[in-house]
């Protein structure tokens, strides 16, 4: 029987009885979760040590009004039954590290890899959790940097174009004329082309439409400094899809990081330097090429989940639900 609040709503309906009424005896006579083992501490930590297996991610996620979880899944199970292995509130290492600690340490001990984001409090639970295990940094949060610095520079831009085309319409006024923006080649005012580059620069040129192809062209032709940033985040996109050598991997990333020093771009410096910091666990992604989409993966079919009951009222039964079809 799906607990749904519509489904349970219809058969109620159906039989003439109160829909909250048969939500509520389904919830705590017909589902099992007033005997759950874990009802007593749900709201704050689940643990299920049986589905810990030897390549793990580690993610966080919002349940109810922004309230954060941090979770630990079994890449094997593929985002279905045995996934999680754990969920715990928050994201403050001392309080996960405690929670995963319950689990034996010859298990945690055989977790070969761990796929993470770069953030410092995931790095630790991960190290002092699973001591053998490689921490991996997930090679879409370092390409996401790369296109955040290429969008900064767009929006430098843009700003600048309408502090321009507002500075011209003023001048226009003044003299009792009316302003008129010119337009390039596409049809675009300057103000309409950086705005309407936005999603071309997340892209690789061999996914452009025409038009796409048409707007970046004329783009770069205006802002040089919008081609050498967009060709940086693309090199670097390039390095994680076509390298397969840790070594080889580490020589094209240093040949990088000197392109973004002659570039003088701060905010792939910034990026540089961020990697710099985390280079092991980067260069750890060319060993087995492992990403924490299934993570992501995962986080989204939560969100789905929580759509389908219209948000979390009460957050133990969720997490009851939620960990019969996962764990």
């Amino acid at each position: 029987m799906s607990n749904h609040p519509s489904s349970v709503n219809t058969i109620a309906a159906f039989y003439g009885v109160n829909g909250k009424k048969l939500q509520r005896q389904y919830k705590d006579y017909l589902s099992e979760f007033s005997s759950w083992e874990q009802k007593t501490h749900a709201d704050k930590w689940l643990l299920f040590p049986e589905n810990i297996g030897k390549h793990l991610s580690i993610d966080e996620t919002a349940l109810s009004n922004g309230e954060l979880y941090t979770i630990v899944t079994n890449k094997k199970a593929k985002g279905k039954k045995g996934a999680i292995v754990a969920m715990v509130k928050g994201t403050k290492a001392d309080t996960i590290i405690k929670i995963l600690s319950k689990i034996p340490v010859k298990k945690r001990n055989k977790v070969e890899e761990v796929t993470l984001d770069m953030a410092a409090n995931m790095g630790l639970i991960v190290k002092r959790s699973f001591i053998n295990a490689a921490r991996v940094i997930d090679r879409f949060h370092v390409q996401k940097l790369a296109s955040e610095a290429v969008q900064e520079i767009r929006i430098k831009h843009r700003w600048e174009a309408i502090n321009k085309e507002n500075e011209a319409i003023e001048y226009a006024r003044s003299k009792g004329t009316a302003y008129i923006a010119d337009t390039l080649n596409n049809g675009d005012s300057l103000k309409q082309l950086l705005a309407r580059s936005r999603y071309l620069l997340f892209k690789n040129p061999s996914k452009w439409t025409h038009s796409q192809s048409k707007r970046a062209e004329i783009l770069f032709s205006i802002y040089p400094d919008m081609k050498k940033a967009y060709d940086l985040a693309q090199n670097l996109s390039w390095i994680f899809e076509k390298t397969i050598d840790k070594t080889v991997g580490l020589t094209r990333l240093a040949y990088w990081y000197e392109k973004v020093r002659q570039s003088g771009f701060k905010s792939f410096s910034s990026i540089a330097r961020t990697m710099s910091i985390y280079y092991q666990g980067i260069l750890n992604y060319f060993n087995n090429r492992s990403t924490n989409a299934s993570a992501e993966s995962f986080n989204a079919k939560i969100k789905a989940f929580r759509a389908q009951f219209r948000g979390v009222r009460n957050i133990p039964f969720f997490l009851f639900r939620l960990s019969n079809i996962f764990a």
